[in-house]
């Protein structure tokens, strides 16, 4: 869309980029997850163990190297449905365990209030809307859409539906229910606030259960957020005149894969800020492509009215966007940096 509206330069060098910042980010993020799901469970049946989480990390690394090697979106069609079901499941476990804990008789004191100074509650709230930005967004779908068949917008429609109530369904019941049972205490990970003072607030099955779900699917989502990245490398070091198995196509492949996934695993082991990470993103990359974008493309494809209301709200919503971005990117890379003075490389938290 962006190289037949804007032309080949802003694909080339906004656009193209961006993409590659999501899905990547992305892929950094699956073994952190997935790391931090792995550790909980180590810690679970060895709570003095040695191990730490950028070991794990690598773990994870490893098994997603190995997913890398699948060769296209279309071979991933039963591991991307396979992982929607096992979000909607293990939502639903983290729904029930809110609610059950929250009306326990060990249930934590519960305070609402936002926490901090004036600066940090201010920062906070831009930081938050990056952050919800790039969990709530789908920069993905119109790339993966654009391959249907005709009459494309019907369809294209139907899908946004489709995956904006598995959104809500599932990440609205855990944020508010965490948030009714837990209030400003609530964390990062809401599992990590399953655990008490002196003991575990709901049976290790739970989180054994809920913690495997979260790793296996953070794998999947992990494997299809790859392919772009994947066919970024291929188109610079494959040979279209070749076959997609000859060992002139298979060798950089395997090699291109392996090197992006190693990379990414490196990064999360060393900086596991996931939260600073996801705001991060969310301010540079996913705002542009699903808030500001679209309503320039579409000002500039169908030129509406000036005198009307569509014309204005989709500047509006551009232009508001726009200054989420400058003020949610300082406020990501604060918090990284005030995040940071209490992390080391390869920290274990």
């Amino acid at each position: 869309m962006a190289r037949d509206i804007l032309g080949p330069r802003w694909a080339k060098y906004y656009i193209g980029p961006l993409q590659f910042i999501i899905c990547f980010g992305t892929v950094i993020g699956g073994p952190l997850v997935g790391g931090k799901s792995l550790k909980f469970i180590y810690q679970l049946y060895h709570p003095e163990g040695s191990m730490k989480l950028y070991q794990f990390i690598i773990i994870c690394g490893v098994v997603t190297m190995l997913l890398a090697q699948l060769p296209s979106f279309h071979s991933l069609r039963h591991i991307n449905l396979i992982s929607l079901i096992l979000c909607v499941i293990y939502s639903i476990f983290l729904t029930v365990g809110s609610i059950y804990v929250g009306h326990s008789k060990d249930a934590p004191p519960k305070e609402y209030s936002v926490k901090g100074s004036h600066e940090d509650k201010l920062f906070g709230v831009f930081n938050g809307i990056s952050i919800i930005a790039t969990t709530y967004a789908s920069g993905i779908i119109p790339e993966i859409q654009a391959t249907l068949a005709p009459p494309v917008k019907g369809k294209m429609f139907k899908g946004l539906c489709v995956c904006y109530s598995v959104i809500v369904a599932t990440y609205f019941s855990v944020a508010i229910s965490g948030y009714w049972a837990f209030g400003n205490a609530s964390g990062a990970t809401i599992l990590a606030n399953y655990i008490g003072e002196t003991k575990l607030l709901l049976p290790k099955w739970f989180f054994l259960t809920t913690n495997i779900l979260i790793l296996l699917q953070v794998f999947g989502l992990t494997a299809v957020y790859l392919q772009p990245t994947n066919e970024l490398f291929e188109s610079i070091f494959g040979d279209p005149k070749k076959g997609q198995f000859s060992m002139r196509n298979v060798v950089p492949r395997v090699l291109s894969r392996s090197i992006s996934v190693a990379a990414a695993t490196l990064f999360a082991a060393m900086l596991p800020f996931f939260p600073d990470i996801m705001a991060l993103f969310g301010a540079f990359a996913f705002i542009p492509l699903d808030f500001i974008l679209p309503m320039v493309f579409y000002n500039i494809t169908f030129k509406p009215s000036k005198q009307g209301i569509i014309y204005w709200v989709n500047t509006l919503i551009g232009g508001g966007s726009s200054i989420l971005v400058v003020i949610g990117g300082i406020a990501s890379i604060r918090q990284i940096v005030l995040d940071a003075k209490t992390y080391s490389l390869f920290s274990d938290s």
